[in-house]
């Protein structure tokens, strides 16, 4: 195949668009970078104007990365290499070997190993696997877009969560977590002194957190159950969690039950 590679690189975060750019720019056989910073205007530019190769990030507001796929159809769909800062979709996404994954924060040797089985894609052609494999993709977005939402993700809860702060990537453990608190389209994890923020819903994380460890004290606030000192009676007859660092925070009266219950658990 003649030319080189065209590219387009999706992702709703500048700094994660810059990163592979930055590694594609370095390749002598990439003719053009183009991006999209949403899903809708991932799937209106490959319809037009399609790509050889795809990097597509999973999780995005409106329209995430296996919506793209279901919009542009598998058949039409060009190699895709899926990001993500969870395990659990890339491992999703290794098992139908979507041509390849890579899991933020991600290393340049791992970048040169998903972008080499690119070139081998591009060389042999569009074969009738990868579509199967698209197809097997979608099949399985349907069906847990259709179902209602788990209570654990089949795949295991999280042990680790890929986070962006003051210009890096950090990979903080779930179990340094002390508490989650909703904060807009974000969810500020409050681990220690570090306070990063993660572009996701309270119940999501909530989903991928194992709920023997994490408990929800109000609609916006999620605490590890192992960092609760006590729960203290407030001035107004409610109830406040206190944690062992003495951050004290609001507790529901319709959820104090299942934190005791939770608590008498761990103890």
């Amino acid at each position: 195949m003649e030319g080189g590679m065209r590219v387009l690189v999706v992702d709703d975060e500048p700094l994660a668009r810059d990163n592979v750019r930055h590694l594609l720019a370095r390749e002598p056989d990439v003719s053009a970078i183009r991006e999209c910073e949403g899903g809708q205007e991932a799937v209106e530019l490959i319809l037009r104007e399609p790509p050889d190769l795809v990097f597509l990030d999973v999780q995005m507001p409106e329209l995430d990365g296996f919506g793209v796929v279901r919009e542009v159809g598998p058949e039409r769909m060009p190699p895709v290499i899926f990001v993500t800062a969870f395990d659990r979709y890339a491992v999703r996404a290794f098992e139908v070997n979507a041509l390849d994954y890579l899991l933020k924060p991600f290393s340049d040797a791992r970048f040169q190993e998903a972008l080499g089985r690119a070139r081998k894609q591009r060389a042999m052609g569009r074969d009738r696997g990868m579509l199967e494999r698209l197809s097997a993709l979608l099949s399985d977005y349907r069906f847990h877009a259709e179902a209602p939402p788990p209570s654990a993700p089949p795949d295991g809860y999280l042990e680790r969560i890929a986070v962006k702060t003051d210009g890096k990537v950090l990979l903080l453990p779930v179990s340094e977590l002390d508490w989650c608190e909703a904060e807009g389209n974000y969810v500020v994890l409050h681990a220690g002194g570090k306070s990063p923020m993660l572009r996701e819903t309270l119940n999501r994380v909530e989903q991928l957190l194992d709920p023997k460890c994490f408990v929800r004290v109000h609609r916006s606030t999620l605490v590890n159950v192992n960092r609760i000192r006590e729960l203290e009676p407030d001035v107004d007859k409610g109830w406040v969690v206190v944690l062992r660092d003495g951050t004290r925070l609001r507790l529901s009266p319709g959820r104090k039950s299942a934190v005791e219950a939770l608590l008498r658990q761990s103890f």
